[in-house]
């Protein structure tokens, strides 16, 4: 029984660790947005569809080398700009309202967002939910939403 339980306690330890790790991605490798163009005017709800070109998608969960699941930024600093974004490589993209999740394999959303300009920026994540090195992550995509 204690065998078990030390067992099953290194086990968890040892996956809390694994995510600290660099998951590589094909250098080549890009996100984009299909469907929106920066600068853009849009009626809500904006519907959002997802590019990835040198990769492939895989949901959150599955450890596959070569792929991800995608992860939008919104209405927040670029990647590489913002101040939550050492702690995203260490632990993974956090999930609230400027960072939603895609971990199912979704290749697009609905977003249903109030009037007023608004960014996105696509950021792929590995199995824990940790951008991969070096990082896939779109441009970012300035639009306006009318009422």
């Amino acid at each position: 029984m204690y065998r078990f339980i030390f067992a099953a306690a290194l086990a968890i330890s040892t996956a809390s660790f694994a995510h600290a790790g660099d998951t590589p991605s094909n250098p080549e490798s890009m996100a984009y947005v299909v469907n929106l163009e920066n600068g853009t005017t849009v009626q809500s709800p904006v519907t959002v569809i997802f590019g990835l070109a040198g990769m492939g998608v895989a949901p959150a969960g599955v450890e596959k080398e070569g792929t991800g699941h995608h992860h939008i930024l919104l209405n927040r600093a670029a990647f590489g700009e913002g101040a939550d974004d050492a702690e995203m490589i260490a632990n993974g993209i956090p999930a609230d309202e400027n960072h939603i999740h895609f971990g199912g394999g979704q290749t697009q959303t609905t977003l249903d967002l109030p009037p007023g300009e608004h960014t996105i920026q696509l950021v792929l994540g590995d199995h824990f939910h940790v951008p991969h090195t070096p990082p896939v992550v779109s441009e970012v995509i300035t639009f306006t939403v009318t009422e």
